[in-house]
C-alpha cells in the first residue's frame, strides 16, 4: 500500500478561498495547495489573519502542503532578481507560519553546462534560498517541466543536498516533451511533492495538453511505484487547469488516486 497523502491545488476549484477549503475537506483531501499570488499575499495578510487561516484548516481537518508562489522570471535572470528573491522569502515565511513544509515555484531554466555567469548565479540564488528555508522552516521546490529530468537534477545536486527539492509534475514534463520515466530516476531521491495532473502529447500540433488524471500519458501506477523505492511519503496534489466541471472531475480524481493507495 502507497503512504502517500492527497492533497487538492485550491486555485483549480474555482470557488472563493473558504469555499474552496470547505469543497476540499469534503471531497476526502488531506491536504491543500495555497496560492500566494491570488489567494493570500504574503505582503496583506496580518498575524490575525494567519490564524484565522489555521483555525479554518483545522475546522477543515486539513493542512497546507505547499504554498505555489509563481515568478514571472526564473532565478537565472538577473533583471530585478534581488526584489524576486526578497518576495521568495516573504512567501516562505508565510508558507512556515501556515505550517507549510514547501514553497514551489519552477526555478528557471537550466543551462546547459555547469559553468558560466547564468550557472553561477542561479546556483548562488538557490543556495541563498535554501540556507533561508533550513532558518525558516520551509523549503523552496522546484517544479519539472521546463527541463529535462537528468538537467534539474544536475542543478539539484549542484546547489547542495537538501537545500531546495523538486516538485515532480509529470504533465509539465509530458507537454514539454520530457521523459517521466528518466525524470523519475534522475530526481526520485529530491522529490518531496508529486503534482497530480495528467496530460498528452499532440504530435500534430508539437505541443502538449491537460487532461484529466487517469486518461493521459503519465502511468501513475508505475509513478508512484517508483517513488516508493525512494521513500516518498509526501503529498500528490491535484491540479486541473482546464476542467469544464472542476469540482466533479477533482472528486474523480481523489477516488482515482485513493484507489491507488489502496491497491
Amino acid at each position: 500500500m502507497s503512504t502517500f497523502r492527497i492533497g487538492i491545488q485550491l486555485a483549480s476549484l474555482r470557488m472563493p478561498f473558504k469555499q474552496a477549503l470547505l469543497t476540499a475537506g469534503s471531497l476526502g483531501a488531506k491536504s491543500v495547495e495555497i496560492d500566494a499570488r491570488t489567494e493570500l499575499r504574503p505582503e496583506e495578510i496580518t498575524a490575525t489573519g494567519v490564524r484565522q487561516v489555521r483555525k479554518m484548516l483545522a475546522d477543515a481537518d486539513l493542512r497546507v502542503a505547499a504554498v505555489r508562489f509563481a515568478t514571472r522570471r526564473g532565478y537565472h535572470v538577473a533583471e530585478e532578481l534581488d526584489r524576486r528573491v526578497a518576495a521568495t522569502k516573504a512567501a516562505m515565511r508565510m508558507a512556515y507560519e501556515l505550517r507549510a513544509p514547501y514553497v514551489v515555484n519552477s526555478v528557471g531554466r537550466v543551462p546547459d553546462e555547469s559553468s558560466g555567469v547564468a550557472w553561477e548565479l542561479l546556483v548562488e540564488v538557490l543556495g541563498d534560498l535554501g540556507r533561508f528555508g533550513a532558518k525558516t522552516g520551509a523549503t523552496l521546490l522546484a517544479r519539472t517541466g521546463t527541463e529535462n529530468g537528468p538537467a534539474l537534477a544536475r542543478l539539484v545536486d549542484a546547489v547542495g543536498e537538501g537545500a531546495i527539492g523538486v516538485d515532480f509534475d509529470p504533465a509539465g514534463l509530458i507537454e514539454s516533451g520530457f521523459s517521466v520515466d528518466e525524470a523519475v530516476r534522475a530526481l526520485g531521491p529530491h522529490v518531496r511533492l508529486l503534482r497530480a495532473r495528467d496530460a498528452v502529447r499532440d504530435r500534430a500540433q508539437g505541443r502538449g495538453v491537460e487532461v484529466q488524471l487517469g486518461r493521459g500519458s503519465a502511468d501513475f501506477p508505475a509513478l508512484l511505484g517508483a517513488l516508493e523505492d525512494f521513500a516518498f511519503r509526501g503529498h500528490a496534489v491535484i491540479e486541473r487547469n482546464t476542467a469544464d466541471d472542476p469540482q466533479r472531475e477533482i472528486a474523480q480524481a481523489v477516488a482515482y488516486l485513493q484507489e491507488l493507495a489502496a491497491g
